[in-house]
């Protein structure tokens, strides 16, 4: 009888909805049952969750201290989430105020653990999970206004300026210059990558041993491999670190060999090519506890920057001197006199020597503190080759084409669906703010290419992030969510949206679906931004150049009537069709979202050769969009 009592409760639907009142239209104010019980929630992916977001919290993401709260919704947003759910529509003209007990209590408790912590003591696992805490970081910084933030993130300190924070904040994801000794260790482990199957060998359906057995092998293979190098390039050293030992007896010796090839990488993203996947996925694989049980040691340690070897040392403050700005800027020569270059080379090497002798220390060589200088200099050299082209671009743009209104058709930016392998509708002012959104955001995160690098791997080798073997239409890819660097991709993009003022196009960010799997493929992908925009401003630089020869002047005024209609044409066509929305067999894997942005570039790259100034890049020195400039 009791049995009978519960299953008609069950039956029974809940107060107010049936299908009478449905009808009725009086189905305004219904709510669904809940199946599930009143303590559970159904998310996205189908899995429940037993408890709403934390008080202090934001109510979207769930994951970030709010820092505002909308009097519109009656919820507490941290910024990123406010902007991207009022970006437009009624929302955007809802009323906020700032909430900051959560942002001095978050204070607090990091000054208390910072006392109650020594320093240099953290652990592997807590140097791959400081990514969330640095991305708070950078909210408190958009939160602070966009004054700030552009002085402090964006523009590095002129020399002789006051140096601040600015060089400390970034040392904390700028690696340390390869030593040479260092670089012996980084051919051997190319070498024993390049040998390696392992990719071919775990990613793999229906093998005959276990996924975490196949692991072990191949790892403990590469060990081999590399072992026999280490003996074979030097006997004795070999035998002091293999005779009768084990693999996890040098644990040190194979997580510096792998954190080499790491950060090699990560200060020179056009080498290691087709080995940098394989030693990631091989790291990847290695964080598991299983294959840790049964390797008996791990593989990973933490990247060695700039700002971890000064506060071993408790020598940070050299990153406050105001003469860094002097040891570590980049000397280049074009358009200058030898004269002023060489004053510019005995400035630096004087300032480099001054701050080594002031900082030396037992423990702290001035030949170390020279390599700190040398890689923060390291870093202007990547921001100049692969940031700067989009600054380029961006003045071009403003140069040869009017914000709103185009002088003649060759100067409208307009494009239409349909039209030239289009796929989307913009008049030409849409299509201008599109592509200076576009190129601004390009910006932003190369700037910050080192600190999303930092971030992408610390999603990958994370223990907590599990990740599928999956077909994405391109092939079996291991599809994995990245949390920390999809968190920092909002931060710069709601960065990049405010410095604007305004948005065209989508907002949506691919990370581990089906177009971007993982965050290897996402770092991957915008660090080959450089290779699109550096022929196209090499070409339009040397035009004027083109034009001191009789001959080739005549071909460019035949075809283009001038030097300046042949940069406009090549400028034209690439802001028209390199940001069309198209590059992809339907509209959901390209069109206006961030990604799709630099698919439709990449497609543009691909019919180049077809263009009818093509003869003009090949005058240029042009080889392709994967050479050497």
């Amino acid at each position: 009888m009791a049995l009978e009592e519960h299953t008609q409760q069950e039956a029974q639907p809940a107060a107010g909805f049936s299908l009478a009142n449905i009808l009725s239209g009086s189905d305004e104010n219904l709510e669904l049952p809940n199946l599930r019980g009143k303590s559970e929630e159904v998310d996205s992916d189908g899995e429940t969750s037993t408890a709403p977001a934390a008080e202090g919290y934001c109510v979207e993401c769930e994951d970030q201290p709010a820092q505002l709260h909308c009097e519109g919704c009656a919820d507490d947003f941290c910024e990123v989430c406010f902007a991207a759910q009022h970006r437009k529509g009624s929302r955007k003209r809802h009323a906020t105020k700032p909430l900051k007990r959560v942002d001095e209590a978050k204070k607090k408790a990091k000054l208390a653990s910072e006392k109650e912590q020594p320093s240099g003591s953290q652990g592997h696992e807590d140097a791959m999970d400081t990514g969330s805490d640095e991305s708070d970081a950078e909210l408190e910084q958009l939160a602070a206004g966009p004054s700030t933030t552009t002085t402090s993130v964006s523009v590095a300190p002129e020399i002789g300026a006051f140096v601040g924070d600015w060089f400390l904040d970034r040392s904390k994801y700028i690696p340390m210059r390869l030593e040479l000794a260092e670089r012996k260790y980084l051919r051997l482990l190319e070498a024993a990558l390049n040998v390696s199957e392992y990719t071919d060998k775990i990613d793999t359906i229906g093998f005959r041993l276990s996924k975490a057995k196949r692991i072990v092998h191949q790892i403990r293979e590469l060990c081999a491999i590399m072992s026999g190098l280490v003996l074979a390039a030097d006997y004795k050293q070999g035998q002091e670190l293999f005779t009768d030992r084990e693999f996890k007896e040098n644990e040190d010796f194979f997580q510096k060999i792998f954190e080499l090839g790491r950060r090699h990488k990560i200060m020179n993203p056009d080498k290691m090519r087709s080995t940098y996947g394989k030693l990631i996925y091989l790291l990847q694989d290695s964080q598991s506890p299983e294959v840790i049980d049964m390797l008996g040691f791990s593989c990973v340690q933490p990247i060695r920057t700039v700002y971890t070897v000064l506060e071993e040392q408790n020598a940070l403050d050299l990153l406050r001197e105001d003469l860094v700005s002097v040891a570590t800027k980049e000397i280049y020569s074009e358009g200058r006199t030898r004269r002023d270059i060489q004053k510019d080379i005995r400035s630096k090497e004087k300032a480099i020597e001054a701050l080594s002798a002031k900082y030396q220390r037992k423990g702290l060589s001035q030949e170390t503190i020279r390599q700190c200088l040398y890689s923060i200099g390291d870093n202007h050299a990547f921001l100049r080759t692969n940031r700067d082209p989009c600054d380029k671009m961006i003045a071009y743009l403003k140069q040869y084409f009017h914000p709103t209104k185009p002088n003649d058709g060759k100067s409208s930016l307009a494009i239409k669906s349909g039209k030239g392998g289009a796929r989307l509708s913009h008049d030409h002012q849409k299509q201008y703010a599109y592509v200076l959104q576009s190129l601004t955001l390009w910006r932003e995160i190369l700037h910050d290419m080192f600190h999303l690098w930092y971030l992408a791997e610390s999603d990958l080798l994370s223990e907590n992030v599990p990740y599928r073997l999956r077909d994405t239409g391109q092939g079996l890819n291991r599809v994995q969510a990245a949390p920390k660097t999809s968190r920092m991709m909002h931060v710069i993009l709601n960065r990049a949206q405010r410095s604007i003022g305004s948005w065209v196009g989508s907002s949506v960010i691919h990370m581990g679906d089906h177009n971007v799997p993982n965050a290897l493929m996402f770092i991957d992908k915008y660090s080959q931004i450089y290779r699109i925009l550096l022929p196209i401003c090499n070409t339009i630089s040397k035009i004027p150049e083109l034009m001191t020869k009789h001959a080739l002047r005549s071909y460019i005024e035949n075809e283009f009537g001038s030097a300046e209609g042949c940069s406009r044409e090549i400028l034209g066509d690439f802001f028209r069709h390199g940001f069309d929305g198209s590059g992809a067999d339907n509209f959901f894997d390209a069109g206006s979202c961030i990604d799709g942005r630099l698919t439709s570039a990449w497609n543009w790259c691909n019919s180049l050769e077809k263009k009818r100034y093509f003869p003009v890049f090949l005058l240029a020195g042009f080889i392709g969009f994967d050479g050497d400039w």
